[in-house]
């Protein structure tokens, strides 16, 4: 019983801290705009995971990790938002995956996909036929965007890799 009190006296402690700082870093910090994000957000849930799990990890050291990681993540955004070179080093490129109902193997094959697993996400789109897929971007986050109808602004691939 001393151990479930534990657990919830942990996280009673540690998700107030998440919020709090969340609240200060801002809404970015759970976002998933860019791979660093995403790796940053894995890395605050196994870190409030580990504290309110693990009895031998001190609160006070799960607290320092988690204002480490948003101080961090914090930095990175700012600097990555001044300067191309750090973007460049950070961020991963979108990847354009299908363009006018064609598939594009090659880059497929280089996002690490299939083409069964790009049929899924058209699905998951609501695209009824592939002619009226205008583009499918494999985005720097995992996330596949599908881009279908009978319009269509190509300013929507400005910075997609191999977006003829």
């Amino acid at each position: 019983m001393d151990d479930i009190f534990n657990i919830l006296l942990r996280c009673a402690i540690m998700v107030p801290v998440v919020v709090a700082l969340t609240r200060i870093a801002g809404l970015r910090s759970f976002s998933k705009m860019s791979g660093f994000d995403f790796a940053v957000t894995v890395a605050i849930g196994s870190v409030l995971a580990a504290t309110v799990m693990t009895p031998s990890t001190p609160i006070s050291h799960g607290i320092a990790a988690l204002i480490g990681l948003f101080v961090v993540q914090m930095l990175i955004a700012r600097v990555r938002a001044k300067s191309e070179r750090v973007r460049n080093a950070v961020d991963n490129d979108p990847l354009l995956i299908m363009r006018d109902g064609e598939f594009l193997m090659h880059n497929i094959h280089k996002a690490g996909m299939t083409k069964a697993d790009l049929i899924g996400k058209l699905r998951e789109a609501n695209a009824l036929e592939f002619s009226k897929v205008r583009a499918a971007i494999f985005e720097p986050t995992g996330d596949v965007s599908v881009l279908h109808g009978d319009r269509f602004d190509d300013r929507l691939l400005d910075g997609v890799h191999d977006s003829l």
